[in-house]
């Protein structure tokens, strides 16, 4: 019975373990987060500071824009974003990079137009001084939302 009872307790551990963030994805879910909000609000000083230099940021529709272009555009109201939910992501940390996966979706407003944005997003963080920086992100478009 004892030895029943250390086997649970040992799965708890281990389960319990697996499923914390370490401080470094903590950083970078947190990270994620300020990129959002800084997008929907178009808050320059934010977005300057969360995008690395060499930014290659991808839309879906196959556009690579560098930083100055990103930032640019969510400040001049081309590409606007009234909501945007993040969900089921993923973070994985090697070395001085993480890879950040999530489903978006969104309200849009990009050139005056409303619309709705069902993407999967790919973002590449590096690991600049004690924090992170976004150096590229690549989205694609749900397959399950392209013909509704």
């Amino acid at each position: 019975m004892r030895s029943i009872l250390l086997l649970g307790l040992s799965s708890l551990i281990i389960t319990a373990s697996v499923r914390c963030q370490s401080s470094e994805e903590v950083q970078v879910a947190g990270c994620v987060e300020r990129l959002r909000t800084a997008m929907i609000s178009a808050d320059k000083t934010a977005l300057e500071n969360l995008a690395a230099e060499k930014l290659s940021y991808g839309h879906s529709n196959g556009l690579v824009q560098d930083k100055t272009q990103f930032i640019d555009d969510l400040l001049k109201g081309k590409s606007v974003f009234k909501t945007m939910e993040l969900s089921e992501q993923h973070i994985y940390i090697s070395g001085d990079l993480a890879i950040v996966r999530h489903h978006l979706t969104a309200d849009t407003n990009n050139d005056r137009v409303p619309g709705h944005a069902d993407l999967f997003v790919l973002l590449i963080w590096q690991k600049e001084g004690s924090g992170w920086q976004l150096l590229a992100r690549q989205a694609v478009k749900n397959p399950a939302s392209i013909n509704k």
